[in-house]
């Protein structure tokens, strides 16, 4: 099967990740799980003549020196983009895609609860979108940064690493550059970004100190900043960005923390029976408990505040599985596996309140 043949089918099954890998079939993960999607056995030669296809000349010289590279790909049939990443594994080439539909969906139709929208409202401030690699981190990101370009004349700009969602024009002026391609590095794109006139800025991944000292200071000179990090809970977020400080700057930066933040969604997606998968969500709300609790380092008692702060719009996780079980849409097994209080979870699925 030629390239296009699998990104096709990929687009058709719906499927999150395209795997090429030498002496394995082409294989998709579905809903999860990885199958299979050809009856072929990949070789050599089919590795070269995909990356051939895919990779400019300058690419391909970056992939020579560097053994491993991230791009974009639109299928241009549909214009579906794939993020790529190709590398190199026991002297061979492999390639992970990634499907990155072309429509970009709401946040009534990804299921995010309604509080979501107030984070696409505020003036300035950081709100930062966390879980694990492929749980859809990137798409409730382009949700909410859509619903403010096609509602308010505002300046977005983008820093990612390759483009993924690309934006249709509406009200917003969307300018999107790309790390390698549109600017040299991350810091120098952030810096940059001050200088351009933004009042929205995405950045693709906060995944080191450069790129998080940026995001703190976008957002204290008064814009809007949305960004990722690869972390499992509120709590857990706040500290991974307190740590990446050295010891004595780790205070001040709780300060500047507690005073830009204004929420955290960590989401997981979990498989849904008869198939699919269903984002479940942890929603953190900057309250003023919550300031002063970042402030002085009390992230410990951050997870209490969210599970007794529903009626602000916060929401945990136990309660986001359990209120999917009851609407059967997943099972209690499944929740459990993804709880990281599993008998907090069968508390409340037993109790009468969700």
């Amino acid at each position: 099967m030629k390239i296009e043949e699998l990104l096709k089918y990929t687009i058709q099954r719906s499927a999150s990740d395209l795997h090429l890998v030498v002496d394995y079939p082409p294989l998709l993960r579905v809903d999860g799980i990885l199958v299979q999607a050809a009856n072929f056995t990949i070789e050599d030669e089919y590795m070269k003549q995909v990356v051939d296809e895919i990779l400019s000349d300058s690419q391909k010289e970056f992939l020579d020196v560097n053994k491993e590279i991230d791009l974009s790909y639109e299928y241009v049939d549909t214009h579906d983009r794939f993020r790529i990443n190709v590398f190199h594994q026991k002297g061979h080439l492999s390639i992970a895609f990634r499907l990155i539909p072309s429509k970009i969906r709401t946040i009534e139709e990804l299921f995010i609860p309604d509080v979501i929208h107030s984070f696409t409202k505020i003036p300035q401030g950081l709100v930062l979108v966390t879980g694990p690699t492929g749980h859809g981190k990137s798409t409730t990101l382009a949700a909410m940064v859509q619903e403010i370009n096609v509602r308010d004349p505002k300046h977005i700009i983008t820093v990612e690493d390759p483009i993924e969602y690309v934006y249709p024009k509406g009200k917003s002026l969307v300018e999107q550059r790309e790390v390698g391609e549109d600017t040299h590095s991350w810091d120098i794109s952030l810096r940059s970004a001050l200088r351009e006139d933004p009042d929205v800025v995405l950045i693709g991944e906060m995944r080191d100190f450069e790129t998080i000292a940026s995001a703190i200071t976008i957002a204290e000179t008064g814009h809007l900043v949305f960004a990722t990090l690869h972390t499992n809970s509120a709590a857990q977020t706040i500290d991974r960005i307190v740590d990446v400080f050295p010891d004595v700057q780790q205070a001040q930066i709780r300060i500047q923390l507690a005073d830009i933040l204004e929420g955290i969604v960590s989401q997981r997606l979990i498989p849904t029976i008869g198939g699919g998968r269903r984002v479940v969500t942890e929603i953190l709300i900057a309250t003023s408990a919550v300031r002063n609790m970042v402030r002085e380092g009390k992230t410990y008692q951050l997870d209490s505040v969210i599970q007794t702060s529903g009626d602000v719009g916060m929401v945990s996780l136990d309660k986001s599985l359990v209120a999917l079980v009851r609407e059967g849409k997943i099972t209690i097994d499944d929740a459990q596996a993804h709880s990281s209080h599993p008998d907090e979870l069968l508390r409340l699925f037993r109790g009468r309140n969700v």
